[in-house]
This record gives structure tokens, sequence and C-alpha cells, in this order.
């Protein structure tokens, strides 16, 4: 049950005992870094967050080994990194697919009749982000928004390994890969064939290779950059998605929302 109420207000303060203050500090070192002036040093940081030099210069020293804050080795002063650059771009990226994606998933799930979701890549997995489901089905699938999917058994998952052109991704894929159901492909080197064959169709399938019970059918989704940021899919239960139903019908409905979406997000084929 969800508190609410006061029981919520206690809920949320309760929350401060998990805080930890060396994060919080490296927070607080980033946001100094909002106002006027790109560049700080470590005595003016240290008095605005009245904290040791040592501390301070501590906190630079993490940040700078993972990409928030750099250097300027002419003044030593600081400024902030790449990687909040990234993370901006990306928090943009993603608030924009879901919003463009929105009225795209309803449409063609009116169409289908089955549920339809985008996701985006994450390190070793695919995140679903959203979804439309079915209003006239009695039977639909449980649909993983937020969860992390494997790249290797998940139409999703498989569009993004086909068509992002990261061959680091597939370069680290084992030689064995995991098995969810009797369907997996768990050899690489007949995933890599397949995954040439769903560049030449334009999609992607899994049948039932991770969920038994599930298939579906995935593209990419492309931005203004050209570059893949995220794939839309088509799933139901197997036994409404035959191999004939996905190339004649769904996988045109998946091809022709794929466009329209990475149209909408600045991509010109």
């Amino acid at each position: 049950m969800i508190p609410s109420g006061d029981s919520a207000g206690l809920l949320r303060r309760d929350k401060t005992n998990y805080v930890i203050q060396s994060v919080t500090h490296a927070f607080d070192v980033l946001e100094q870094f909002y106002g006027e002036g790109d560049e700080l040093g470590v005595t003016e940081l240290s008095k605005r967050l009245k904290l040791h030099k040592n501390n301070v210069f501590r906190l630079l020293a993490t940040l700078e080994a993972r990409g928030y804050i750099e250097q300027n080795k002419a003044n030593e002063n600081y400024r902030l990194g790449i990687k909040c650059l990234l993370l901006g771009r990306r928090f943009i990226e993603h608030r924009g697919l879901v919003r463009q994606a929105r009225p795209i998933l309803i449409d063609v799930t009116r169409q289908c009749h089955e549920s339809t979701l985008v996701a985006i890549s994450r390190r070793d997995g695919v995140v679903p982000l959203d979804a439309a489901e079915p209003e006239d089905r009695v039977v639909r699938i449980a649909l993983p928004i937020g969860q992390t999917l494997p790249l290797h058994c998940t139409a999703l998952g498989k569009a993004h390994l086909a068509f992002d052109g990261d061959e680091q991704a597939r370069a680290v894929l084992p030689e064995t890969l995991e098995r969810y159901t009797p369907n997996t492909i768990v050899e690489r080197a007949t995933l890599l064939a397949q995954l040439e064959a769903v560049v030449q169709d334009g999609y992607a399938v899994d049948m039932g290779e991770y969920f038994e019970d599930i298939t579906a059918v995935a593209v990419p989704i492309r931005d203004y950059t050209r570059a893949v940021v995220g794939s839309l899919a088509i799933a139901g239960p197997c036994y409404r998605m035959s191999r004939e139903r996905i190339n004649v019908e769904l996988s045109q409905l998946a091809l022709a929302a794929g466009r329209e979406l990475s149209h909408r997000l600045g991509f010109n084929e």
C-alpha cells in the first residue's frame, strides 16, 4: 500500500537517514559550477563549501577520474567535464524519445491490437521506457518497463546490436550466450549471422527466446545525428504472432513506426 499524507511525509523524511555524506559533498562541488564563471580553484571551492582544502581536492580528484570534472593545466583551476554534457544530452534525448514515441505507440497498438514498446540500450542490456497496451485483448503480456533485458535474445536488444554500429558491443559477446528458453540462440557465431540478416530485413525478431511464450519484432530508432538512440517493438503471445503475420503485417507496421519516430527526432535518410 502506498502511504499518503503525514505517513508519506514521514517516509520521505526517513530517507535522509540513508544519505551518504561524501556523495552529497561531491554533488555540492558540481553544483558550484552552476553560477557565473566556468572555472574554480580548490581555495575558492573550500571557502564556498566550508570544507578543508584536502577534502575538496580528494572530491575533485574523484570526479576528475570519472570524467565529471577536468582541470585546466594552464591555471590549475577546475571546470565541468564532458561526462556532465553527456548526461544532460542523454536526459534530453530520453525525455524527447518517450514524448515523441507515445502517440506512435498508441497508434500502432490500435492498428495491430498488440503491445508496443520503446526502449534504450544500457551497457550490456536494453531497457523499455514506455509502452502501449491493447484494451480489446483479454490475454495481454506483462510489460517489463524499466527492467534491463538481455541484448542477444530480445528483439529490442538485437535491433541495437544489428544497427547501432558499435562493433565493441558485438565484440564482447561471449562465445556461449546465456540460455533463457529452449529457443534462445546460445552460439555467438549463430547470433552474428542472424544480425547480418536483421540488417538486410530492417527489423529483428525474437521468437520466444527470452520469454518463452512471447514473440516480438523490433526496429531501430535514430535521431538527428543518425545514431541509434532506441528501438521500437511490437510484442504479443506467440500464438498470435506467427512468422507469416510478422513478415506480412507486423514488420511493416514496426518499420513505418520506426521511420516516423526517427523523423520526429530529426533523422533524415
